[in-house]
């Protein structure tokens, strides 16, 4: 099983300046990169400072002059809000400048913050059904001379250009939670992303046994890799474990906020929640999080990623945000390469 870094900027406070967030997490992609880690990952958020990253693409650019080894994937981008052209286009100059690193991954979507304010009247059905029509679109324009006359676009026969460095393009990845999305997307020949969010590893095994009938049902079709996506923490000890949890408590009540979308913003940031509000809420508790959650000293973290190995997952990708200071997730990093990592070698 492979390693990967899953982050972007995240600012909880107006007093963050976001060039130092900047800085910092460049500074975390080059531990992952020097450390061994086989990929790094950020996503596409608009609007909010609890996760910054505009445009994937222009991250991961950067990166590229910033790192050696690591492949740089989009984790991901929001399928409504591009025109296949586009992406394409854009997709395959970010590989050419990025010598042909790129793995890109593609989602519906989540927040309704953001189809209310770049799409507005956009449904999650409506933003899965453009998603399944973009993907195959792109990987035809990567070949070239294609028209599209879809429920979503129309153009006429147009080819990428550029054309992408890897051939016949990069390798897509779907973020995929129902089984029809597993069908999807292993029917179109695409890897898949999942994440079992707050829940616990009876999730974890769920999304595998929806990944397993889907490429039953496709047995024309190469199997495809599967990434999971989980918060982790390596800690130094109990004590150490149990702070993370509360962290990764904060952070996922500031996730379901923004997810709600019923509180108010202001310059991009929500509306505090209160002590008593994070202590109440029922499902993200600390308890549940050092439970569900990759969180322990390095022999608890192998064993659970151990077990994620036998299901067969194919890459566990390290989800650091969580609301830690930069000294936290730093030293939890550099613990998961050191002490983690190599019982997978």
């Amino acid at each position: 099983m492979k390693f990967s870094l899953f982050i972007h900027m995240e600012r909880v406070s107006a007093k963050d300046d976001e060039r130092r967030l900047y800085d910092e997490m460049i500074e975390l992609c080059h531990i992952a990169d020097e450390g061994g880690m086989h990929a790094i990952w950020t996503g596409e958020h608009h609007g909010m400072s609890f996760t910054i990253a505009p445009n994937p693409l222009l991250n991961l650019v950067d990166l590229a002059r910033r790192t050696k080894n690591v492949r740089l994937g989009t984790g991901t981008v929001i399928a409504p809000f591009w025109h296949p052209i586009r992406l394409a286009g854009e997709a395959a100059m970010a590989d050419i400048i990025m010598d042909g690193r790129l793995e890109l991954g593609i989602a519906r979507g989540a927040y309704s913050f953001e189809y209310e304010r770049l799409m507005p009247g956009l449904d999650a059905w409506n933003a899965g059904g453009r998603m399944r029509e973009l993907i195959p679109a792109v990987k035809a324009l990567w070949q070239g001379d294609y028209a599209h006359d879809g429920q979503y676009w129309q153009f006429p026969r147009t080819t990428s250009t550029p054309k992408p460095a890897q051939q016949p393009g990069p390798p897509i990845w779907v973020a995929a939670r129902d089984p029809s999305s597993h069908d999807f997307a292993v029917a179109n020949g695409c890897n898949v992303q999942v994440t079992p969010l707050h829940l616990g590893d009876d999730e974890v095994v769920s999304l595998m046994e929806r990944f397993n009938t889907a490429c039953a049902a496709h047995p024309e079709v190469p199997r495809p890799k599967i990434m999971v996506l989980r918060h982790a923490y390596v800690a130094s000890d109990e004590a150490d474990a149990r702070t993370a949890a509360e962290e990764m408590t904060r952070f996922y009540c500031y996730f379901g906020a923004w997810f709600k979308n019923e509180r108010p913003i202001q310059q991009g940031l929500i509306q505090e929640l209160t002590e008593d509000e994070i202590a109440a809420h029922p499902v993200y508790s600390a308890a549940a999080m050092r439970r569900n959650q990759i969180i322990g000293e390095p022999d608890e973290v192998i064993a659970r990623l151990k077990s994620y190995e036998a299901l067969g997952y194919d890459e566990f990708s390290f989800w650091i945000d969580s609301g830690m200071s930069f000294e936290r997730k730093k030293a939890s990093l550099q613990r998961m390469i050191r002490d983690v990592m190599p019982a997978f070698a």
